[in-house]
């Protein structure tokens, strides 16, 4: 998700959080006793016209979470490519990226109630039928709710980059994840990160090229694909000379 208050409209980054749960590895079996979460649950405001696109729209696009695969061709009413996006924000970049690909499907996970009904009020207005949201851990809901080999992309764009050193145990992008993300990949899909904060960036290279299952689709960093849109927040930083980094990692064929 964004990772910046003003863009996403949530508060300030709350003091870490250390709920703790435990994780598996790709294969289901425990990868840690504990796991650190990469989020805080914040108490963002849920706006009026939010509020009423949850009620409204969220029994038809938001799939409760269920410790069992989804039957997504069910959820989508169709049989098409499907791209997994964790932590979309308020759900700007989303939107642009389900109204520009008609043909494929997209599944956005969320944990910020206001970023849901964001994206919620978004499909309505763009009439868009190929979304669906979670509202739940993402960790979760790739373990459970996600069968291996069965995504055709996806997309990590701007997650929290945890700067403060003590903190980046909290990083989204660590090994266990990576492999647990490529596992669900499908054999010549991609996993597609972006991180405007470059030791993040050059840790998810360090992370990502490390996985044996994934093969860079670039010599180091990728260049922005047409399909990303640029964030108001990106634009402000590039005017201001802050970098932007894409990584663009594909599944090895089997």
């Amino acid at each position: 998700m964004s990772h910046d208050p003003n863009e996403t409209g949530l508060p300030p980054e709350a003091p870490g959080n250390t709920d703790a749960s435990s994780q598996s590895s790709a294969e289901g079996t425990p990868a840690f006793p504990r796991r650190i979460r990469s989020f805080v649950t914040r108490a963002g405001r849920v706006s009026t016209g939010q509020r009423r696109a949850l009620d409204e729209l969220g029994p038809r696009f938001v799939v409760p979470y269920a410790p069992s695969p989804a039957n997504w061709d069910a959820q989508f009413g169709r049989h098409a490519p499907r791209v997994l996006e964790i932590g979309f924000g308020m759900g700007a970049s989303t939107a642009e990226i389900a109204a520009a690909r008609p043909h494929d499907d997209f599944i956005g996970v969320e944990v910020h109630e206001p970023g849901v009904g964001a994206l919620l009020k978004l499909i309505s207005e763009q009439q868009l039928t190929n979304i669906r949201i979670i509202q739940h851990d993402a960790v979760e809901v790739l373990e459970h709710m996600i069968e291996p080999g069965t995504l055709d992309g996806v997309h990590v764009f701007f997650p929290d980059p945890w700067h403060k050193a003590r903190h980046h145990k909290r990083r989204l992008i660590q090994p266990p994840f990576v492999a647990l993300l490529a596992s669900r990949l499908k054999p010549g899909a991609y996993l597609h990160c972006a991180t405007d904060w470059q030791n993040y960036a050059e840790q998810m290279l360090e992370v990502l090229s490390a996985d044996p299952s994934l093969e860079n689709t670039a010599d180091g960093y990728a260049p922005r694909p047409d399909y990303r849109p640029v964030t108001k927040f990106e634009r402000r930083g590039l005017r201001l000379g802050h970098g932007v980094w894409d990584l663009v990692f594909k599944r090895r064929a089997q």
